[in-house]
């Protein structure tokens, strides 16, 4: 393996470190404490090609009221 290799090789696994403890140490966008009764779940896509998607979600921290968002409107 050449020289080059050698630093392009190490180089790519130093930046992947890099990300990887930026990304743990990130804040999270919303924080749980603006509403004590829900959680904030967040999904962060990215596709690697420029494209990708952030989403965030609040469900009720209540196991009924959770529970109740999966019945149908029209059941009692």
């Amino acid at each position: 393996m050449s020289l080059f290799m050698s630093f392009l090789v190490v180089g790519v696994f130093v930046m992947t470190a890099v990300v990887a403890v930026i990304g743990q140490r990130r804040a999270p966008t919303e924080e749980d404490d603006s509403d004590p009764d829900y959680h904030t779940l967040r999904s962060d896509y990215q596709s690697g090609m420029g494209g990708g998607s952030v989403r965030t979600w609040k469900v009720p921290k209540d196991p009924q009221e959770y529970a109740r968002l999966f019945v149908p409107k029209d059941k009692s």
